[in-house]
């Protein structure tokens, strides 16, 4: 009620007293409230900090973790019954096109090999009942090292069923046609098969995007170890890439094969989480590369990917 309205009805019921007369009935208009329209509040990713006045800062946790599983069920959901034709920019079609960035990976990576997705030209998806489903997939990849393209066609059989396992992919790829890396595979091989020195080294790249130019070759080698992890672990609902190898060190040759232990993080883009893992790699320019053992090693709470630059 207004203010000018309750000055009325104060002087209506002041002269009735004075007169003796009963008390005036008033009829007010109906007072129609209008909506207001809420602006959304964004909820931060990170804790608030707020300067309390004194030498230090107050941290307030923002706890989102049940709004991001929230979040992550509702995709699982829209990804579950996706079928047809897909956007070849979301994350249904990206994430069945990286699965077949790893399985290229572990055919034909090297030190001198090592694939990325570029782009997904068409995607479709197939349900297939309890056998699973299946994804139909045009792709460029691009080897990271000289910068060639190549364009395939693939299908991904994601399985189903309690039992699942890891997705299978058949490809219409045919290898490295446009590069030649022989020659330095076998000059790197035989660099490190008859030193005496043991090959280490950490943080590849470091927290500023660096990697020495000596160590590329062993970089780009756990990369594409990495995508054996990778490729068993992936299912319709996860991302992999490779974030860092954390440490690597060169054991001694058996078989004509260069070992190496492995220590890697691994970034699982759904979950936001970072994984690590230890690989006893293997690799000859003839047999090229194997990851013989894969241990998850426990939850790393204060890992973090290097920076992009």
């Amino acid at each position: 009620m207004s203010p000018a309205l309750m000055r009325v009805l104060r002087v209506v019921v002041l002269l009735s007293a004075v007169r003796g007369a009963p008390l005036a009935t008033v009829t007010l208009p109906p007072v129609i409230l209008e909506p207001v329209p809420l602006e959304p509040v964004p909820v931060p990713s990170e804790p608030v900090r707020v300067d309390s006045g004194a030498d230090q800062n107050i941290s307030i946790p923002i706890n989102t973790e049940q709004q991001q599983q929230q979040q992550q069920q509702v995709s699982l959901d829209v990804d579950v019954m996706l079928t047809g034709e897909l956007n070849p920019n979301h994350y249904p079609a990206r994430r069945a096109a990286q699965v077949v960035l790893h399985h290229l990976n572990t055919r034909y990576g090297s030190p001198y090999w090592w694939g990325a997705l570029r782009q997904v030209h068409k995607a479709t998806a197939e349900a297939l009942g309890d056998s699973g489903r299946k994804y139909s997939l045009e792709v460029t990849l691009q080897d990271q090292i000289s910068g060639t393209k190549e364009t395939c066609t693939a299908e991904v059989v994601f399985p189903g069923g309690p039992a699942g396992g890891p997705p299978q992919v058949t490809t219409s790829y045919e290898g490295k046609s446009e590069i030649n890396t022989q020659a330095q595979e076998e000059a790197l091989y035989n660099q490190y098969n008859t030193s005496q020195n043991l090959l280490s080294g950490h943080n590849l790249p470091d927290s500023y995007g660096h990697v020495a130019p000596g160590m590329e070759p062993f970089w780009h080698l756990g990369g594409v170890a990495s995508s054996f992890v990778m490729l068993k672990e992936s299912s319709e609902n996860t991302l992999y890439n490779m974030a860092q190898v954390v440490s690597v060190t060169q054991l001694a040759t058996e078989n004509n094969q260069l070992r190496f232990n492995y220590d890697v993080l691994l970034h699982e883009m759904v979950s936001q989480e970072i994984i690590h893992w230890k690989l006893l790699a293997s690799w000859s320019p003839q047999e090229g590369v194997k990851a013989s053992q894969m241990e998850l090693l426990p939850k790393c709470h204060h890992c973090e990917p290097p920076q992009e630059h």
